[in-house]
């Protein structure tokens, strides 16, 4: 790169300041026009499958953070209400502290890194800053700390990611597509027993979650001895019973595999088409997605009947499309798996999209493929501290590999005057999930909204 060239893209990330400066992007209070979150939700739930609806409501009754996971909808409507830098990124959309965890790469290598991406969108890099900030600070309360400790934390948080992304500025082009963060490089970073101990057993626990413990969690034997779908209701169960009668199973299968085959890698459709389908059913997954339709298909290969779980998820537009420039990708499935790929450093081989019955878009990808996440609930001060450094560190690398680098790091300076402004937002945004939190108790209180806990 040229002087010239560096020097012009460091003028950009300077002048972004006069969009919105460092320590105004850290300022957050309610307008008085602010929607009602309540019913943001129920704007949402009127796409989805009504009968899951109220497992939705409950599981976001549940507490504080659970309320944050399954509302982007709501912060996004809040985050359009400031300026922003406009400096864009192919942003994460719902960049919360469970947003991130283990999974393995094609390579079957245990790493760490973002994994959802329904709300995936190109938009201003900061939005997914401050949606990890808040998840951060809404943690910290919900584990007993006090606000001196959720701010402190939040900001390590920012720190972590104004570090990183200046050290990308100074590293090759390939070596930020390629650099991801490997699980045993984790190990080697925890100096404390307890934390050390307890990375084992998240590594332990994810290297589990593959399609051969699916099969016996999820399956028992059928008639001829084939392993068949054991539903559990209301989490796992036949279409029928959530009114989809006139969709044959056969007809999904042949509209989305069809499809879905035709987005995979010619070298990962030989492997696919080694395995044989066998059935499928309705799958409750998440917070914020209950009430989407989710299907969990199961296919044996061809030769030892080993087992292969795909998730078939749908993908609605991303909650960020109201207030951002309309994305590359019109089908909402493979604008999913395409923000997917941009952001994360590997992903899962058999990832794609489909469009499948009534015009709806999903995308495809493993239901377990060695997969785990920190309980963010279990972490003392010093290891949510670190945890949340780690995914600012994550986040400013997913950043880096479609945004400009060098203009963000410019636009965040050496000082600190980002990550205490993130630290201020974040706290603030806790106080406000509170209330929205609050509200949506009142509702279910009120019978506004029916709610299930499942």
């Amino acid at each position: 790169m040229t002087e010239s060239s560096l020097s012009s893209r460091v003028a950009v990330g300077r002048a972004a300041r006069k969009q919105i400066s460092r320590s105004a992007t850290g300022e957050w209070s309610p307008p008085a026009d602010r929607r009602d979150p309540v019913a943001i939700l129920e704007q949402q739930a009127e796409t989805r499958v009504p009968a899951l609806v109220p497992i939705r409501y409950g599981r976001m009754a549940a507490s504080e953070f659970a309320f944050l996971r399954g509302a982007p909808a709501i912060m996004a409507a809040d985050l359009a209400r400031s300026p922003n830098s406009g400096l864009t990124v192919q942003l994460c959309g719902d960049a919360h502290l469970s947003n991130f965890g283990l999974y393995a790469s094609p390579e079957r290598r245990l790493v760490f890194d973002l994994n959802d991406f329904d709300e995936t969108l190109p938009g201003p890099f900061e939005w997914d800053v401050k949606r990890l900030t808040a998840s951060v600070a809404v943690a910290a309360r919900e584990n007993g700390f006090t606000d001196t400790c959720a701010h402190d934390t939040a900001k390590a948080a920012a720190w972590a990611y104004r570090t990183m992304m200046a050290e990308l500025t100074r590293t090759d082009e390939l070596d930020v597509w390629y650099q991801g963060v490997d699980a045993s490089s984790l190990l080697k970073q925890a100096k404390r027993p307890r934390g050390r101990k307890a990375l084992e057993s998240a590594f332990a626990a994810a290297e589990r979650h593959t399609s051969v413990q699916a099969l016996r969690k999820l399956t028992e034997p059928g008639p001829d001895g084939t392993p068949r779908i054991r539903y559990q209701p209301p989490l796992l169960v036949p279409y029928a019973e959530l009114g989809f009668d006139r969709i044959t199973e056969e007809e999904i299968v042949r509209r989305v595999f069809t499809d879905y085959r035709a987005t995979l890698q010619e070298d990962r459709r030989v492997l696919l088409d080694r395995f044989r389908y066998v059935e499928s059913a309705l799958k409750v997954v998440g917070v914020g997605s209950v009430g989407t339709r989710c299907a969990m298909a199961l296919m044996l290969g061809d030769t030892t009947s080993a087992p292969l779980f795909l998730q078939v998820k749908e993908a609605e537009e991303s909650v960020l499309a109201p207030y951002l420039k309309a994305g590359r990708h019109e089908h909402q499935g493979q604008r999913v798996v395409s923000g997917q790929r941009l952001m994360q450093a590997s992903s899962d081989i058999f990832l794609g999209w489909a469009t499948g019955p009534e015009g709806r878009f999903f995308y495809i990808r493993q239901l377990r493929d060695m997969k785990g996440s920190a309980v963010v609930a279990g972490l003392d001060q010093k290891m949510l501290r670190n945890y949340a450094g780690l995914c600012g560190q994550v986040l400013a690398r997913a950043h880096a590999r479609s945004g400009d680098r060098v203009a963000i790091s410019a636009y965040l300076g050496h000082a600190d005057s980002f990550d205490r402004a993130m630290a201020r937002w974040a706290v603030a945004y806790a106080d406000q999930t509170r209330a929205d939190h609050q509200a949506l108790l009142k509702a279910i209180k009120e019978g506004r909204i029916l709610s299930v806990d499942a």
